[in-house]
């Protein structure tokens, strides 16, 4: 999986950057398009030890290059309750 932007800024947010693998390891999650400066990007919305997180990630070649990775805001946490309770 591809890295997006450096660690600092997860670092700052008390993420590790690695973790943002586990959203792509089966488990529920919610997936919505997102398009931005010409690019197709997703953001999907999972739970990782017991709390939401967001990662923001588009397709690069073969690989998910991830773009973004932080705790699930309210909509996002609110639409992913919706689906999965």
């Amino acid at each position: 999986m591809g890295r997006g932007k450096t660690t600092q800024e997860h670092k700052r947010r008390g993420l590790d950057f690695e973790d943002a693998d586990l959203m792509f390891d089966g488990r529920p999650v919610t997936t919505a398009a997102s398009r931005r400066n010409n690019e197709d990007r997703f953001v999907s919305t999972a739970e990782i030890d017991g709390k939401l997180y967001t990662v923001v990630w588009m397709w690069r070649s073969e690989n998910q290059w991830i773009i973004s990775f932080k705790r699930a805001g309210y909509g996002e946490e609110r639409a992913y309750r919706q689906i999965f309770g």
